[in-house]
């Protein structure tokens, strides 16, 4: 008697390399998906073809990304469940609304809408507190946040912390880029970790719960932390990846400092 191997489809490798990224094993893939450790080990091995339906519940299961799933369906052979609106398209107009409401109401502290690698998307009247004396290179279009933020003509030569706060953002672009691999994230978090200098000591500039941005201005010292924002329930890719950083004062000083350079422009 003989046996055939199955060759594992495509999406049987997508499949295991993102549950081996994952760290989950098949058992509790099985579980979060509802299904059965059999069944998952049959896919994986090519001997079962899944439904759309399950597919998706794999890539739920997951914590993929919209753009992830999209992918996951395509090697499975189905068309992508999430579309991917440009940020100018009538539908998304609405989205588009808020976020300027937001970014106005931030005021007069400084906030922005990036993209996952630090692509600009809009910013308040506030964010020319970060923009003040970096080369007109960084800030034409298109703009990266964090390639301006660590960058040496950049906002890097006015960063008190550099070191803390630098190695603080590199970190959390390298986690990101291992939960969901993008050869362009890890090039970007290279190449901003080539502008910090290596962290020997912590020191004192911890709040106990953030990273505070330490940045000179005219007007003295700005003590800054920072929020995230993202749009947890979106279902178009565009919307999913877009995230709004928000810039809190840390201190009194820092308030008034503020306040009074939102007076100014008026």
């Amino acid at each position: 008697m003989t046996t055939h191997a199955v060759e594992p489809s495509p999406f049987a490798r997508e499949l295991l390399r993102w549950r081996t990224t994952r760290r989950v094993s098949q058992l509790e893939l099985a579980s979060r998906a509802g299904t059965t450790q059999r069944y998952v080990s049959f896919i994986e091995r090519g001997r079962s073809v899944p439904g759309r339906a399950v597919v998706i519940r794999l890539a739920e299961s997951l914590e993929l990304t919209l753009r992830e799933r999209n992918a996951l369906l395509l090697a499975a052979g189905y068309a992508p469940a999430f579309a991917e609106s440009s940020l100018d398209a009538a539908e998304l107009e609405p989205v588009r609304e808020a976020l300027d409401g937001i970014l106005e109401g931030h005021l007069p502290y400084p906030a922005v809408v990036a993209g996952p690698r630090g692509e600009l998307v809009a910013a308040n009247a506030a964010f020319d507190v970060l923009t003040e004396g970096a080369a007109p290179g960084l800030l034409k279009p298109p703009v990266n946040v964090l390639r301006l933020a660590l960058h040496p003509d950049g906002m890097a030569s006015r960063v008190v912390n550099l070191q803390a706060w630098g190695r603080h953002i590199i970190e959390s672009l390298r986690s990101r880029a291992r939960t969901s691999p993008d050869p362009r994230m890890s090039e970007l978090a290279d190449e901003l970790a080539a502008y910090v200098p290596p962290l020997a000591d912590p020191g004192d500039d911890y709040l106990g719960f953030a990273v505070p941005l330490r940045l000179r201005c005219p007007e003295g010292e700005l003590r800054l932390m920072t929020t995230l924002t993202s749009f947890a329930t979106a279902v178009d890719v565009t919307l999913a990846e877009l995230h709004l950083e928000a810039f809190l004062p840390a201190d009194a000083a820092t308030a008034e400092i503020l306040r009074r350079r939102a007076a100014q422009r008026k």
